[in-house]
């Protein structure tokens, strides 16, 4: 529908590579952050906060990362690049990680204690800032019809990071709050080197810069923002009921462990994906996948056998890699590059939004996983409409 903004034949892949270790390095940071911030609260005697936070963060997500990428969108206009605005966002959130590492170490006084939470929200917001402007960089190191590869690099190094978070929170626990809030800080100022130093200038085109470039209709934008609600609703049902589910059909194994099978297979599996993901297309891939998981959970739900519940999860594996690399390649051939942040900030934000909504339809009602499925299909069936609306409005 639109041109991408990289004018190269083929990936710059030291470039992919450079983006991948942020986007690594952020992965690290959150997961520091989502294992010592309850723990954090509840000691600061804040217990029912530490059920909500993560919950209202999601939703803020919603609402400020949509105006990130846009904003990082005019700055690629007047500057050529969104290197700055990442730059920016990679300081504030590595300062706030060292300013509450500090304050840790310090018996608070009951009065200032809600500096905290407080500090926790802002670094989210800081977060926000750099991640969306950062996955935009993409259609500068990758040609539209490359995009599959080029985001399986990531989905390859997010994945891998991911299916590793049982032994890394035990490396977490041992460092202890403060000293794990330094290493993330560190790892976000390292992994915006390493980008930058991967992205000589050259890498974009600034001559393109103050050119009228269209704009994608709002409906379209409408669009993008409701498939990442649905997605990431569906996404969070997957993780959050349903390895629980598959642990009772294999009592030897916990859930943390089926958890990280599931996104090591991802890992494992996006490396042959992406090729074939470039052939087929991103909204059939799309559909793919998440229609796979939906009927997953379905057959999830009817079994009872344990050597079809191995199978299951290497087939959930599978199917969320089709979705993880396909939802970039989706949005950016539906938008224009000039609003590239704004449609991964839709993307982002929104499937950071149905995350917090299925959390807290889990938290106040409680799902069975007949329930997880039975809102999964409904999710699949609100992208499905989507994507043909989408492709109905590109034909025009």
């Amino acid at each position: 529908m639109f041109n991408s903004f990289n004018t190269h034949r083929e990936i710059l892949r030291r470039q992919v590579w450079g983006l991948a270790a942020l986007v690594a390095a952020i992965a690290l940071s959150w997961m520091a952050y989502t294992f010592y911030q309850p723990k954090i609260l509840k000691e600061l005697q804040f217990v029912e906060l530490a059920g909500w936070l993560g919950i209202l963060q999601g939703l803020l997500c919603a609402i400020i990362e949509p105006l990130s990428g846009k904003i990082s969108d005019g700055i690629q206009q007047r500057l050529g690049s969104r290197l700055p605005m990442i730059s920016f966002g990679v300081m504030l959130a590595g300062l706030i990680f060292i300013i509450v590492s500090l304050l840790t170490e310090h018996n608070l006084p009951i009065g200032s204690r809600w500096i905290i939470p407080v500090l926790m929200t802002v670094w989210v917001i800081a977060t926000i800032i750099f991640r969306g402007p950062a996955i935009a960089l993409l259609t500068q190191f990758a040609p539209t019809t490359e995009l599959p590869q080029a985001n399986a690099i990531l989905v390859l190094v997010v994945a891998t990071v991911a299916a590793i978070e049982p032994l890394l929170n035990t490396l977490l626990y041992s460092m202890g709050a403060s000293i794990a809030f330094i290493v993330g800080a560190i790892a976000l100022m390292l992994g915006a080197y390493i980008l930058q130093s991967f992205t000589p200038k050259h890498s974009f085109n600034p001559a393109i810069r103050n050119q009228d470039l269209a704009s994608a209709p709002s409906v379209i934008l409408m669009l993008i923002f409701v498939i990442g609600l649905a997605i990431g609703f569906e996404i969070n049902l997957l993780f959050s009921i349903f390895p629980q589910k598959l642990q009772a059909q294999l009592p030897g194994l916990n859930v943390e462990f089926i958890a990280s099978e599931i996104l090591l297979v991802a890992a494992i599996a996006s490396v042959p994906l992406g090729d074939w993901i470039t052939d087929l297309g991103a909204n059939k891939s799309m559909l793919l996948g998440l229609g796979s998981i939906t009927g997953l959970m379905g057959l999830t739900v009817l079994n009872d056998n344990d050597i079809f519940a191995i199978i299951l999860i290497l087939a959930f594996g599978v199917s969320f890699s089709l979705v993880f690399i396909s939802m970039i390649p989706l949005v950016f051939a539906k938008i224009p590059a000039n609003q590239a942040g704004l449609g991964t900030g839709l993307y982002f934000g929104s499937s950071a939004g149905g995350t917090a909504i299925a959390s807290l339809v889990i938290k106040q009602i409680g799902l069975t996983s007949v329930g997880a499925f039975l809102l999964a299909e409904v999710a699949f069936l609100i992208v499905t409409i989507c994507i043909f609306l989408s492709k109905k409005i590109a034909l025009r």
